[in-house]
């Protein structure tokens, strides 16, 4: 077993890597605690024990369970059990699951604690570490949402033998993006030491710059692009999926501006396809529709900003001209 910290002061926790990492649910429950609400999805084939009284809630399943209807579903539902800030929310599942069980605890009796039990290889090493938590509007991925640290995060490599492949490979476009955040050799390292290392660098970045207001929008590299081809909705992509294209799309984009060399695109590209991922946009894939959409990204502020590589390495930078903006997507269209 692998146990690290998110190093926040009082609001530190712990993260335990390894096989059967939750059967020690028990062990990392705040003190105190009576009662546990554990959030879930039907589909999901994972059974915790919280070692105390408890009772399940099952959200839809997919991005249609991940919005402000299912918040207040679950904020109701446990009124009406008792909840209360003495007990605590287990959220038993992927991102989506605990994004958004995240956000109903943030703001249930103004935040009950939350520990995540994530199920998914990117929910491992992204979505369960480092306390974002949200829900979607039609609008955009993730626009309503809280800073609400869990108490802890269990990532149990043995659930991850029950991943369809493409759910894995899912994933696998989020460990993409640390091949260039300063992870090296994630290919060659087994599971579980792949995992940490993953969680270690982002536990990094998190206690250096809890909100977001400097180094940690590194983590988001290859999302803007993502998160927009996610809101279109009209492309059978998943979020790694979408990730593993904007990664490529941003190194596209720091080509034109001068940031990086034809080799280090060639790089991305490897790295990109060595997980099997795309490489392409979807067919059909409208250039207008997306640079709108980029728009409406949570890191916009004053413009169109998008994390690139560079010579100072991976950082915020915003682009203002839709020429290049436009002849990157134009790189990425399938040949």
């Amino acid at each position: 077993m692998i146990e690290l910290q998110v190093d926040l002061g009082d609001r530190s926790y712990p993260v335990l890597v390894g096989a059967g990492a939750r059967h020690r649910l028990l062990e990392v429950l705040p003190t105190g605690v009576e009662r546990v609400a554990l959030v879930t999805q039907a589909s999901i084939p994972v059974d915790v024990d919280p070692g105390v009284e408890h009772r399940t809630f099952t959200i839809a399943e997919g991005e249609h369970g991940k919005d402000l209807g299912t918040v207040e579903d679950l904020c109701r539902d446990w009124a009406q059990w008792g909840l209360n800030r003495g007990d605590c929310v287990v959220a038993v599942g992927g991102g989506v699951v605990t994004d958004t069980a995240g956000f109903a605890a943030a703001v249930y009796h103004r935040g009950v604690p939350v520990v995540h039990v994530s199920t998914t290889l990117l929910g491992q090493v992204d979505a369960a570490i480092g306390g974002k938590t949200g829900v979607n509007l039609p609008e955009g991925k993730n626009l309503v949402g809280a800073f609400w640290q869990p108490a802890a995060v269990i990532c149990d490599t043995d659930v991850l033998a029950t991943l369809p492949p493409r759910e894995y490979r899912n994933g696998q476009g989020e460990m993409a993006k640390y091949a260039f955040l300063g992870v090296d050799g994630l290919t060659d390292l087994p599971l579980d030491e792949a995992v940490a290392a993953c969680v270690a660098l982002k536990a990094e970045v998190v206690a250096a710059d809890e909100r977001e207001g400097g180094r940690r929008a590194i983590l988001n590299y290859g999302h803007t692009l993502g998160h927009a081809l996610e809101t279109a909705g009209s492309y059978d992509l998943r979020h790694g999926e979408g990730v593993a294209i904007g990664l490529v799309y941003a190194a596209e984009l720091a080509l034109r501006l001068g940031r990086i060399d034809a080799a280090r695109v060639a790089e991305h590209r490897k790295v990109v396809a060595g997980y099997d991922l795309p490489l392409h946009l979807p067919p059909g894939s409208d250039p207008e529709e997306l640079l709108a959409l980029f728009a409406r990204d949570k890191k916009a502020v004053g413009g169109t900003t998008f994390v690139l590589d560079g010579p100072n390495g991976v950082e915020p930078v915003k682009v203002t001209d839709r020429a290049v903006l436009l002849a990157a997507l134009d790189a990425l269209r399938p040949t």
